[in-house]
């Protein structure tokens, strides 16, 4: 596990550990204390049946890595601190296959970046891992992932790694540069299946959801043996919205937690952004795969986003169900689902999406980052208490 100035202890999925000159701490994050964290938890209903960890990693080969980075404390000194931000990866076939797979990419509102969508959308495959991180940290993490490649595999000659990123600056140095090449080396071996942590964690350390503190977040839906019983899972890096645009379960939530707003020193209080990354192991082609992409766009406005002119809302989806998609000697053999068979799975797309983002909101922890700014986390309690009000609450 990598380590640095800093003087962390880098995270995978499971466990968050980070410390930072005696003045930060956060506590160990365990998977099974994780799971109490989640929106169904606390009663919030969603559409759809979720697969056993209502994660992405439900979707077999998938693994999840993130590297999070917290240090310091106070005014914004630039190259030092404060620390708010980390990476996050997602391997396909998880770190021990390189082998593309089908995928496609969409744009609900560009003002973001996710590299190697030019070569997805010509060659319908993607070959490697999705990383995410914030905003100014794309081309490091980019560099970082050709030389892994490299590692893992010395013919590796050609590489476009798909890294995308949403804004942290309200609350870490993003003109620091912090994150290093190491971080993203340690996100890519140290990812894993099972239960994803969510959160202030990875890439979405520094995020903001509707003005509550953000960040990753996971679901899954599991079709009926009627539908094929094919998995659909989702990770997001939330990073979007007013407050008065927030709706759980239908309920217009913003409306009615209106105080809990970011509190600021002083900084850029600019960026939003969401990046969506969909994985199923039904057997879709790249057309497919974008026809699922784009329904990742109605479960974000089930939440209440509007995709703003500011905001980098960008969605990867692949399939994981055929093995011999890069194959350059030979005619490949391709399974590929009827299109009369496809809307289970954007249902369960839209549903996974959904539940995902507010997973990311739920597991989140008050953050406070540069020059004191301060983001805080939804209130269980109160949240609760709202979908009561609008018997919207299950037990």
């Amino acid at each position: 596990m990598a380590t640095s100035r800093y003087l962390q202890y880098r995270t995978i999925t499971s466990v968050v550990i980070v410390i930072s000159l005696g003045c930060i701490a956060v506590n160990a994050t365990i998977q099974a204390e994780e799971s109490k964290r989640r929106a169904r938890h606390l009663g919030i209903p969603f559409d759809g049946a979720p697969g056993p960890l209502n994660a992405i990693t439900d979707v077999r080969g998938v693994e999840v890595g993130h590297t999070t980075l917290i240090q310091g404390e106070g005014k914004l000194v630039v190259g030092k601190g404060p620390v708010r931000t980390g990476v996050t990866a997602i391997l396909p076939r998880g770190k021990n296959s390189l082998d593309p797979v089908f995928a496609a990419w969409f744009s609900l509102n560009g003002n973001g970046e996710m590299t190697g969508t030019t070569w997805i959308e010509e060659s319908g495959m993607l070959a490697g891992p999705v990383m995410i991180t914030n905003t100014h940290s794309v081309g490091v993490v980019r560099d970082a992932v050709v030389e892994w490649l490299v590692g893992r595999d010395p013919s590796v000659s050609w590489a476009l790694p798909v890294v995308a990123e949403t804004y942290d600056g309200y609350l870490n140095d993003i003109n620091g540069f912090h994150v290093k090449k190491e971080d993203a080396f340690a996100a890519l071996e140290n990812a894993q299946g099972g239960a994803v942590a969510e959160g202030n964690v990875g890439g979405g350390t520094g995020m903001r959801v509707h003005r509550f503190k953000g960040g990753i977040g996971t679901s899954s839906r599991q079709l009926s043996n009627e539908e094929g019983g094919y998995m659909v899972g989702v990770l997001v890096q939330a990073n979007y919205g007013k407050r008065e645009q927030l709706r759980i379960a239908g309920v217009p939530v913003g409306h009615e937690i209106t105080d809990l707003m970011p509190t600021r020193g002083k900084g850029n209080d600019a960026g939003g952004s969401i990046i969506i990354v969909v994985a199923t192991d039904a057997p879709l082609l790249p057309h497919q795969l974008k026809r699922v992409v784009k329904r990742a766009a109605l479960g974000l406005a089930r939440n209440g986003s509007t995709a703003e002119n500011g905001s980098g809302d960008i969605f990867v989806a692949f399939s994981t169900a055929n093995r011999s998609v890069g194959e350059s000697s030979s005619v490949t053999n391709i399974q590929m689902l009827p299109n009369d068979r496809i809307n289970p799975l954007f249902a369960a797309t839209v549903q996974a999406t959904e539940e995902a983002i507010i997973n990311a909101m739920i597991a989140a922890a008050n953050m406070t980052g540069v020059n004191g700014n301060k983001v805080y986390a939804i209130p269980h309690d109160r949240l609760r208490q709202v979908l009561k009000k609008y018997n919207r609450l299950t037990e």
